[in-house]
């Protein structure tokens, strides 16, 4: 497809300021690396050293000569034999005649740096002047190349990448935007009088080290950049509804523990442990008892787990703070405070990692251990085949979020120790899963990552290999830690049904 807007034509206006940009670039690079700035830095920063170490022999001279006047004004004192109005007048002499050359030093050295840095700062505030230029013209020009995108849709409608990433949080589109496949699609079959009937986009070939995909398998478009923008691209077409935008489930949480400080719930698949980011926190923290939602049989719904449990509270006072978080798709237990201290004291417990978990999962087929796969840095396998950790570094992909993606120089630290229980009648392996550190999607893209177990968790909607089970199996069986008040060691357990 040809691009939206052709910005590469030899003497239109963004070629013409893109040369105007790279000559200010080129001239702060000539600055930078001339003779004459290079030697009156190096003279500069040399000269200082030597000043700097000349000021703090002075200071030194200075102090030991304090000490000795101290030295013989206590002996004096100690022997009974007060020190001569001469004697007294000459230390005074003394002190004077140091501070003053002292003072002279430093002016001196004041001087004569000042001098030296002078043609640097020049030079320096010059190439300052210029990268002030550059970014000014480099926004400018930006500014003016998203306006000249102009995306259609259905309805006829025509709205530039100004005007429709100004809804969103960032307010302004990222770099790339409007040149992704699926809006250039779009923006052809508008402008030719062609109507779309069905689009999809999935992945061809091996999966990239840092993000997970899978070979003839389905994707969203991202969401930093495509998103927003097929939504309006869309508008006027009969589109079926977003299938991560629907309520997940109309369950509700077990109470597994309940006393004055904790409550322990096991969660069911497709609930929020806590508000959503679009929920503000003291919005969510004074719901009444009528703000779950009702389903058509006037049910309740709820749309996170501390909303639940203050409902399940009732009129009491305290609001429950989740300990820690289980992904939405996630089932198993979940820990709740009731009260500021118990809260701190458990999330000390999670962040020192004194609290044990184990998940259980189903894995979408084989792991790749059980397949001959070798161990690895990141991927360590015990003699008999099923057991072992796995250390892949995640970070949060800023471009698709919620995803993560695991990187090995920005990523943070993240351990799981896996155990395979057995290989299920239909193909699915069952695996125990213990997380020792607690990174978003830890579990998930340990199974899922080439580098991993190399098979992504069953059903699974980011990692795994399409929505084409009810839920996802990965299951919190297990939390043992010390209650925040008594002390006592407390394990909890709950069936995953798998």
């Amino acid at each position: 497809m040809p691009p939206v807007f052709d910005a590469q034509q030899p003497d239109g206006y963004f070629k013409t300021e893109e040369r105007a940009i790279s000559a200010i670039n080129k001239e702060i690079e000539a600055i930078l690396k001339s003779d004459t700035y290079i030697t009156q830095r190096s003279l500069y920063e040399s000269t200082k050293q030597t000043v700097d170490l000349a000021l703090q022999q002075m200071r030194s001279r200075v102090a030991e000569a304090k000490q000795k006047r101290d030295t013989r004004r206590r002996e004096a004192e100690h022997d009974g034999r007060p020190l001569t109005v001469e004697e007294q007048a000459e230390m005074v002499h003394e002190s004077q005649h140091l501070r003053a050359e002292q003072r002279r030093l430093k002016q001196q050295c004041s001087t004569m740096l000042e001098e030296l840095h002078r043609p640097v700062v020049e030079h320096e505030e010059r190439v300052a002047t210029l990268r002030r230029q550059r970014r000014d013209k480099s926004d400018v020009l930006q500014q003016w190349l998203f306006r000249q995108y102009r995306m259609l849709n259905a309805n006829g409608e025509e709205r530039d990448l100004i005007d429709i990433f100004g809804e969103t949080i960032n307010a302004m589109p990222p770099a790339g935007s409007g040149d992704c496949c699926a809006p250039k699609l779009l923006q052809y079959a508008y402008a030719n009088g062609l109507e779309p009937v069905c689009m999809a986009e999935f992945w061809w070939g091996d999966s990239p080290k840092q993000e997970i995909r899978h070979h003839l398998h389905y994707y969203p478009a991202c969401r930093s950049k495509c998103l927003p923008i097929l939504t309006h691209m869309l508008c006027g077409l009969d589109v079926e509804p977003n299938p991560l935008a629907k309520p997940k489930t109309k369950d509700v949480p077990s109470i597994v523990y309940e006393d004055d400080t904790i409550i322990v719930v096991d969660k069911p698949a497709g609930m929020l442990s806590v508000p959503g980011k679009a929920v503000a926190a003291d919005d969510a923290a004074s719901c009444e008892l009528d703000d779950a939602t009702h389903d058509g049989d006037n049910m309740p719904i709820y749309n996170n787990v501390e909303e639940y449990v203050r409902h399940y509270l009732a009129k009491n006072s305290q609001l429950p703070k989740a300990v820690h978080r289980l992904d939405m798709d996630t089932s198993g237990l979940l820990v709740l405070a009731l009260n500021d201290e118990a809260y701190v004291e458990l999330q000390r417990q999670f962040a020192s990692r004194e609290v044990s978990k184990r998940y259980e999962a189903v894995l979408d087929g084989k792991p790749s251990v059980l397949c001959g796969a070798p161990g690895s840095k990141w991927l360590t396998i015990s003699a008999n085949g099923r057991e072992g950790r796995i250390s892949l570094p995640i970070i949060a992909d800023i471009m698709d979020r919620p995803r993560q993606r695991v990187d090995f120089d920005n990523g943070k630290t993240a351990v799981t120790d896996y155990r395979i229980e057995r290989v299920l009648p239909n193909g699915h392996t069952l695996v125990s899963l213990y997380p020792l550190t607690g990174r978003t999607h830890q579990l998930r893209v340990h199974c899922a990552h080439n580098y991993g177990l190399g098979c992504p968790i069953l059903g699974d909607p980011l990692y795994g290999h399409g929505c084409h089970t009810s839920r996802m199996y990965l299951h919190a069986a297990m939390v043992e830690l010390r209650h925040p008040v008594t002390g006592e060691k407390m394990r909890f357990q709950t069936e995953s049904g798998f």
